[in-house]
């Protein structure tokens, strides 16, 4: 575990936002470095990310989290996609420079928590540079309106990509969700989290957020393991 996490301000534009960045309390060789977006209703802070980055550091890995504008902001809609995806820029470059320092010469991971794993994935499909995409949640389709796909993006890109979805999410419905992961093709995985919500909460089960979290650090970790 990190002993304190390294508080950063990240150029956007004319703006900035806050992150967080942390290193393994005993780092390995070829540490790799996750870097981790929020959903559009909670910000870098919230106990499901702590809990998530927390564990992954645990594991071996870097990560930095940050914000996207609108939370700095205190606003509640999240960012139009080229705000996103240009946040998603200037901070993947700002891990790689951290990386650098440092020595790590692990493969650099682009991981988002719904609505920040989609504009991981657009920045992505617009040439960003990344060893690896990671869902938590991936949001396909509004909730109750399958017809309406976020998925045109998808299809063409060959970075490898790890959808972790709970099996009771309104966000995916599943025979969609595993339709569109194959139509990826190889480069793509999905794992089921058995009876999960979009908030990966498991019915009859209760768990604090952190703990939730912390139980998807083990298949992101053995996924970029597998990047090397």
């Amino acid at each position: 575990m990190p002993d304190t996490d390294q508080q950063l301000s990240i150029p956007v534009g004319d703006t900035v936002v806050s992150a967080a960045y942390a290193r393994p309390g005993d780092p390995g060789a070829q540490v790799p470095t996750v870097v981790v977006a929020h959903g559009a209703g909670a910000g870098m802070e919230h106990p499901f990310l702590r809990g998530f980055t927390d564990a992954l550091n645990a594991l071996g890995a870097a990560t930095l989290r940050f914000n996207f504008p609108y939370r700095d902001a205190g606003r509640k809609f999240p960012d139009r996609p080229p705000l996103a995806i240009a946040t998603w820029r200037a901070v993947m470059e700002a891990a790689a420079g951290h990386a650098a320092d440092n020595g790590d010469t692990g493969p650099l991971v682009a991981c988002g928590k719904s609505f920040g794993g989609r504009m991981a994935s657009m920045a992505v499909a617009e040439g960003m540079p990344a060893a690896g995409l990671v869902y938590l949640g991936y949001p396909l389709h509004p909730p109750g309106k399958p017809e309406k796909l976020r998925d045109e993006h998808l299809y063409g890109m060959t970075t490898p990509m790890l959808f972790l979805q709970g099996s009771r999410d309104t966000f995916a419905t599943a025979h969609l969700l595993e339709d569109v992961v194959a139509r990826i093709g190889p480069t793509a995985a999905l794992q089921w989290v058995d009876g999960g919500d979009h908030s990966f909460a498991v019915a009859g089960t209760k768990r604090p957020a952190d703990e939730v979290g912390a139980s998807l650090a083990a298949p992101v970790a053995e996924f970029v393991r597998s990047l090397r």
